[in-house]
C-alpha cells in the first residue's frame, strides 16, 4: 500500500464511520419539546459535532491501523486476492 492508497482507505473507513457514529445519541426536536416551525419534529436538535467528528476520527484510525498493518504485514497479498476464485470452487 502506497501513500494515495493509505489516504483513500483512511477516507472511505472515515466517512463510512462518520454515517455510523452521526445517529448514535441523536435527540430530536420533539424529545427536547422545541420544535422549530416549518420542520418535522423527528429533526435533529443539537449535534455535538466536534464530539462526534472526534470521535469518528479515532475508530477510523483504529480500523485503519488494522487493515493496514494486514496489508503491509503480508497477510493478505496480491497473489492471495487473485487466487480467491480458486477457494470458491
Amino acid at each position: 500500500m502506497n501513500l494515495t492508497g493509505g489516504i483513500v482507505l483512511f477516507t472511505v473507513l472515515w466517512f463510512l464511520t462518520l454515517f455510523v457514529v452521526m445517529p448514535i445519541g441523536q435527540r430530536s426536536q420533539a424529545d427536547d419539546g422545541e420544535i422549530v416551525p416549518g420542520t418535522h419534529a423527528g429533526a435533529p436538535s443539537g449535534t455535538p459535532w466536534r464530539r462526534k467528528l472526534i470521535l469518528t476520527t479515532l475508530i477510523a484510525g483504529a480500523i485503519w491501523a488494522v487493515i493496514a498493518g494486514v496489508i503491509l504485514g503480508g497477510f493478505v497479498t496480491r497473489g492471495d486476492i487473485s487466487n480467491l476464485d480458486a477457494l470458491i470452487r
